[in-house]
C-alpha cells in the first residue's frame, strides 16, 4: 500500500479548525453556535475594496509580476511610511496571504534542521510552516500570570544553539493579544545582533492596539538586514478570504533569494491585489472606527470572563484575541464537549483549545483562546453559554 510522507504525518491539525465537524453536527441539530474559535471578523469588508473587484475591467486575467503589481507595491510603501516604516516598493514582495510570507521567510533564511525560537503560546500555523520548510520550532514559554509578556532574554540565551537562525514574534500577538513594548523590542534587537539572527515579525494586527501604540520590528535601528516583516490585509481590512500579504525587508540579498520562491509560484492573485491597493485609499478614520469597536468587544469579553468563578483572563493590549484559564481538566475535551454534548437555550459556543498554541507538551490544557470577532450581543450570549457550561462540565476542577 502506498504511504504518505513523514512530513504529511507530522503536519498538525489546526486547533482552530479541527473541531469544525462537531460544530457542523451541532448546527444540524438546530443549535446556534457562536464562533469564537477563529479570527474571522464580522465587520463588513469596506465597500471600496469590494468595488475595486466589481469594477475591474480586463480582457485577460493575466499573471502579474512575481513581486506583485508595481502600482500596489508603490502605494503599500507609502502606507508603511505613514506608520514609520521606511521602505520602497522594491523591498516588498506581495504574497498569497501572510501565510506565504512566513513560509517564504522560513525557506529563504533557514536550511532543513535549523531552528527558530518562538515565544509560546504562538500562532498554531507556525508549526505547519516549520514542518513544510523542514525546520524546528524551539518554544520559550510566556505565562498568563503576567499577561504573556515577552519571556526574559536570559531564557532566549539558554535556547540558542549553532542551529538557531531566527526568532519569530507576532506583535500584537495571536493568540494572547499581548502588545510588545518598546523596551521588549529593544531587548530582541540586542539578542539578534549578538547572535546574528533574523527577527521575523508577524504584524497582521498592527492597527489594533488599545492603550499603547504598536512598536514595529521595522522601527529598530541598526538591524535592517536582520529584520523581516510578514504582513497581510486579512485582519486589517476584514478581508481574510482575499489571501494577500507582504514580505518586507531592507535586506537586498534576502529579497533576491525570496523572489525566486515568488517566481516558483508565478504570482499572487490579480483581483485581490486590486482590492488591497484600493484599501490603502480608505479614509484616515477607518481604523479609528474599527479599533473602537474591537475595544468595546474586548472590554466586554474580558469583564464577562473574569466574572465567572475560577476563570482568569488578562486584558489583551491588541489584536482581537483573549486567552483565558478555565477550571477544566482538558481544553480539547472541553471544547469538543461544548459542541457535542452541551446546549443552553439551544445555543453553544465554539472555542479554540490552547494546547495547539503551545510547542511544549502538556501546556495549555486549562486554557482556551477566544476571538472577539462577533458583535456585543453575540458575545454576551456566548458568555452566557460558557458560564452555564462551566457549572455542569463533568471535568470541572472547582
Amino acid at each position: 500500500m502506498v504511504q504518505i510522507s513523514k512530513r504529511g504525518e507530522a503536519m498538525p491539525a489546526s486547533p482552530i479548525r479541527k473541531l469544525v465537524p462537531y460544530a457542523e453536527a451541532a448546527k444540524k441539530k438546530g443549535r446556534t453556535v457562536y464562533h469564537l474559535n477563529i479570527g474571522q471578523p464580522d465587520i463588513e469588508t469596506p465597500k471600496q475594496v469590494r468595488d475595486a473587484i466589481h469594477q475591474s475591467d480586463f480582457k485577460i486575467l493575466e499573471y502579474t509580476h512575481s513581486a506583485g503589481l508595481e502600482s500596489y507595491r508603490i502605494k503599500l510603501s507609502q502606507y508603511y511610511k505613514s506608520v514609520g516604516i521606511d521602505v520602497n516598493h522594491n523591498e516588498i514582495i506581495i504574497t498569497t496571504g501572510g501565510s506565504e510570507a512566513i513560509l517564504f521567510g522560513f525557506m529563504a533564511c533557514l536550511d532543513p534542521g535549523d531552528e527558530v525560537i518562538i515565544p509560546e503560546p504562538f500562532y498554531a500555523n507556525y508549526n505547519g510552516f516549520a514542518i513544510a520548510a523542514g525546520i524546528n520550532v524551539v518554544p520559550i514559554t510566556s505565562y498568563i500570570t503576567n499577561g504573556f509578556a515577552l519571556p526574559p532574554i536570559e531564557e532566549f540565551e539558554k535556547k540558542i544553539t549553532a542551529k538557531t537562525k531566527a526568532i519569530v514574534i507576532c506583535n500584537p500577538n495571536n493568540p494572547t493579544g499581548y502588545n510588545y513594548s518598546e523596551n521588549e523590542m529593544q531587548e530582541l534587537k540586542e539578542i539578534i545582533l549578538k547572535h546574528n539572527l533574523y527577527l521575523f515579525a508577524d504584524e497582521a494586527y498592527r492597527e489594533f492596539t488599545y492603550e499603547e501604540k504598536q512598536h514595529s520590528a521595522m522601527h529598530l535601528k541598526g538591524v535592517e538586514n536582520n529584520v523581516v516583516l510578514m504582513d497581510t490585509i486579512s485582519k486589517r481590512y476584514s478581508a481574510c478570504g482575499a489571501r494577500i500579504g507582504a514580505f518586507v525587508t531592507k535586506n537586498k540579498q534576502l529579497i533576491d533569494a525570496t523572489m525566486k520562491f515568488a517566481q516558483m509560484r508565478l504570482c499572487s492573485p490579480y483581483l485581490e491585489q486590486l482590492a488591497g491597493e484600493a484599501a490603502i485609499d480608505l479614509p484616515p478614520d477607518y481604523f479609528n472606527i474599527t479599533k473602537a469597536e474591537y475595544k468595546t468587544r474586548r472590554d466586554l469579553i474580558v469583564k464577562r470572563l473574569n466574572a465567572i468563578e475560577g476563570v482568569v483572563c488578562p486584558n489583551p493590549g491588541g489584536a482581537f484575541y483573549a486567552m483565558a484559564k478555565l477550571p477544566i481538566d482538558d481544553s480539547d475535551k472541553f471544547c469538543q464537549w461544548l459542541l457535542e454534548s452541551f446546549e443552553y437555550n439551544n445555543q453553544t459556543v465554539m472555542l479554540a483549545p490552547a494546547t495547539g498554541f503551545y510547542g511544549t507538551q502538556g501546556l495549555g490544557k486549562d486554557e482556551v483562546r477566544l476571538a472577539y470577532v462577533l458583535n456585543v450581543g453575540a458575545i454576551n450570549k456566548a458568555m452566557d453559554c460558557l458560564e452555564q457550561a462551566l457549572k455542569v462540565y463533568p471535568g470541572k476542577t472547582i
